[in-house]
């Protein structure tokens, strides 16, 4: 019997010691992901030039709009007294003046109103959209050989 006491005693001691598997634990955590897509409009406005008195002349603004965004354009003049959207003088030397009728036709009588016109509102597709200008120098004015400059301002509200 004495043989056998030391060896279930080692038996035992072995088999604590033995490595046994652990049991894994894990741990989690979630990732909140979002992204906010801001809403954007883009617009260029040529140099209109007439090339003569009582003259007419084109031009095209273009707008693009990213996806889905509704936008409106209208024009917006420099302080210039007792000027309005349609009708404008350029200025030259000095106090020189030469009128001229900003409108989207050609007919001199046709005056626009603040906004260009009802193809003046758009909702965005994110390619441009080109919106048209027409200027006329009203004939019978006696304006003095210079050259004259006038500036609008294009205004797209999103």
């Amino acid at each position: 019997m004495r043989l056998t006491f030391p060896v279930l005693a080692l038996g035992i001691l072995a088999s604590g010691l033995a490595v046994r598997p652990v049991d894994a634990a894990t741990a989690s955590a979630s990732i909140s992901v979002t992204a906010v897509v801001q809403a954007s409009c883009q617009v260029s406005a040529p140099t209109t030039t007439f090339r003569t008195n009582a003259a007419a002349a084109a031009s095209a603004v273009s707008v693009a709009c990213s996806n889905s965004v509704p936008y409106s354009v209208s024009l917006n003049s420099e302080a210039v007294h007792d000027a309005t959207v349609a009708t404008r003088p350029m200025t030259g030397s000095g106090f020189a003046l030469l009128g001229y009728v900003l409108g989207p036709n050609l007919r001199p009588s046709a005056n626009v109103r603040q906004t260009l016109n009802s193809d003046a509102a758009g909702i965005g597709g994110g390619s441009i959209s080109l919106l048209a200008i027409h200027d006329q120098i009203p004939a019978a004015q006696c304006a003095t050989p210079d050259a004259y400059i006038d500036t609008m301002i294009v205004v797209v509200t999103y």
